[in-house]
């Protein structure tokens, strides 16, 4: 099956009144697991990567992006990637030639206004790719 977007698959959700489940990857390992889980499941999902995750990795977003690219590919159910929790423009930049549908930016480090401002090229970078976008504004 080929590789989704977050957005088709939130959008089936709520006309079903259902939801999707998401799950941070950090290996194939991770990733196998999961897409096993929700084909065992016959429920989609949602692959994350975090940025803790890519720097984990050394910084290479592109290797597991394509594993978890391939595992999709080979799954019976829909899946998805979403970049989470992402501070770095460069690794937003990265997103949507690595298969990232969605992606979460945090620029809650920063003072609230620079926040709104950092937030806001984010968002319009994200929407120009066509992908979705969610931030985070505040500490919780």
């Amino acid at each position: 099956m080929p590789l989704t977007t977050t957005g088709e698959l939130i959008t089936r959700a709520a006309a079903a009144r259902t939801a999707v489940p998401a799950f941070n990857v950090i290996s194939l390992e991770h990733v196998e697991a999961v897409v096993a889980g929700a084909e065992s499941a016959g429920a989609p999902v949602v692959l994350q990567v975090s940025e803790n995750a890519v720097r984990f990795r050394g910084g290479r977003l592109l290797p597991l992006a394509r594993a978890a690219t391939a595992a999709a590919e080979q799954a019976r159910v829909p899946v998805a990637l979403h970049l989470d929790h992402i501070q770095s423009e460069d690794l937003l930049h990265q997103a949507a030639d690595a298969g990232f549908s969605s992606v979460m930016y945090d620029a809650s480090r920063l003072p609230y206004a620079e926040n709104l401002a950092a937030t806001r090229a984010a968002a319009d970078w994200a929407h120009a790719q066509g992908m979705w976008i969610e931030a985070e504004l505040g500490w919780v």
